[in-house]
């Protein structure tokens, strides 16, 4: 007979968390400060996807095609690299974007030891209200506590005609078993996921090509910055197939064969697909126990993470509101804070800030174009090119922008966009002008260096400068 124990915990406020990824182990670690007894149930290990299999591995191979961008434009820059190319050894990138995920897994974990948190690896479900289920190696344990956190992410959505196999047909958790270099990669999907994976192949040396539905590449993006990466990949010899979709992927004797709407067909080494995310929410108990789902199964949260039933909350993309770790973990925090009557304010998705890691990279803070040319917002809005910028001049930066939206009247920031190589650092001043409602002169009144590409973000606001 399997072994049943019971953890109950009265002494102080308790939670128990289901999944270990950024909104579970964040939400797990500001508990544990806050004084509540933590259990974290986890089936994969701390960090969860985001860590072992998305986000640290992908933006790990990210890096190394990053550095072959580098070294590939190094003789515009006066530097000589010998006569053979640069060439990537996916044995060895892929063994070090693992041991990093590894590593980092491990990082977490210790650190959530160390805070007190209780970490139980195997399958958790909700079998009561706030009553916790975990089946383990050794057992299934109950646990009860007072408030339970939902914290499961999502998995790769796979279609029914493009079976995943990992070796010549992969989603974004399985493409890291490769060997060598892909002759010809062809990516289904131009989301963000997609467009990061051909940027990446491409720098990296594969031909690559890119399969999309729609008239462009990142179609929920800025349309100056899909603008910017498109000509990037016309350039870097991307091939784009736009306005069709893949009905089928299949194995042939040496890659695979993709079929088109159209009767169009394409053939090449290997394919990745990357046609979006599901929730993981099958199996949890949810419905059973009272917690309501959206039509398209996740879990339905309010502004500091409740879900329908009393104690129990939910984070990260398992409620289907920001596929960012960021936002999961800002969602858990947010959580923990309510559950446990400290300081909280609710979630407010107009200040989340996104990257995505192509080549350059794009970065985004609050109001969209999309809503201003709606009308949801009245902005000035200020465009300008990197082309102008000394320091990128120097670093032979040719593509990129930065974009300021300025609220019309006031001259408060309330949204901003870098195209660039490192935007991802960048953004944050637009972020934090942004989150603390400044003026545009707050901005062009802070001494920037000279030369930097962040100069560029001064410039721009001094350019949306009213005169009183």
């Amino acid at each position: 007979m399997v072994p049943v124990t019971t953890t109950q915990i009265h002494s102080r406020p308790s939670l128990t968390i289901i999944g270990g990824g950024p909104g579970g182990y964040e939400a797990a670690m500001v508990a544990a400060k806050l004084g509540a007894a933590v259990t974290i149930v986890e089936s994969k290990g701390m960090g969860g996807s985001a860590v072992l299999t998305d986000v640290v591995p992908s933006k790990t191979l990210i890096a190394t095609a990053d550095s072959m961008r580098r070294a590939s434009g190094a003789s515009g820059l006066g530097v000589e690299l010998g006569d053979e190319p640069a060439r990537a050894d996916m044995r060895v990138a892929n063994r070090r974007l693992l041991a990093l995920a590894s590593e980092q897994s491990n990082d977490i974990r210790r650190g959530l030891e160390r805070s007190g948190v209780r970490i139980v690896i195997g399958q958790g479900r909700l079998v009561g209200p706030t009553t916790v289920e975990a089946v383990t190696e050794s057992g299934t344990e109950i646990i009860e506590s007072e408030n339970v956190l939902i914290a499961t992410g999502a998995s790769p959505r796979e279609l029914p005609t493009a079976v995943p196999d990992g070796e010549r047909i992969f989603n974004w958790t399985q493409v890291y078993s490769l060997t060598e270099v892909p002759e010809h990669m062809i990516v289904v999907g131009s989301g963000v996921t997609g467009a990061e994976f051909a940027s990446a192949y491409n720098q990296l040396g594969a031909k690559v090509s890119l399969v999309s539905s729609r008239d462009r590449v990142l179609p929920g993006e800025d349309p100056d910055a899909a603008v910017v990466l498109e000509e990037a990949f016309v350039e870097d010899g991307v091939n784009l197939v736009s306005k069709t979709r893949a009905e089928s992927v299949e194995r042939t004797a040496d890659g695979v064969r993709v079929q088109l709407t159209g009767g169009r067909i394409l053939e090449g080494s290997h394919c990745l697909v990357a046609v979006g995310g599901i929730p993981n929410t099958a199996g949890l108990g949810l419905e059973e126990a009272g917690v309501k789902l959206k039509d398209s199964g996740h879990i339905a949260v309010d502004g500091v993470s409740r879900t329908s039933v009393p104690g129990v909350y939910a984070a990260g993309d398992c409620t289907g509101v920001f596929a960012l770790a960021s936002v999961a973990a800002m969602q858990g925090r947010v959580a923990v804070a309510h559950l446990l009557g400290d300081a909280v304010k609710p979630f407010q998705p107009h200040l989340v800030t996104s990257n995505i890691f192509t080549s350059p990279e794009i970065a985004t803070v609050g109001v969209t174009e999309e809503q201003v040319a709606s009308g949801k917002y009245q902005a000035d809005i200020l465009k300008l090119d990197l082309s102008t910028n000394p320091r990128a001049k120097m670093q032979n930066v040719t593509r990129g922008f930065v974009k300021i939206f300025a609220r019309k009247g006031s001259g408060t920031v309330i949204g901003g966009v870098v195209v660039a190589p490192r935007a991802s650092e960048l953004i944050y001043s637009l972020a934090l002008a942004v989150s603390q409602r400044l003026h545009v002169d707050d901005l062009a009144n802070t001494y920037t260096v000279y030369p930097s590409i962040s100069g560029s973000i001064s410039e721009a606001a001094r350019r949306l400068h009213v005169h009183l």
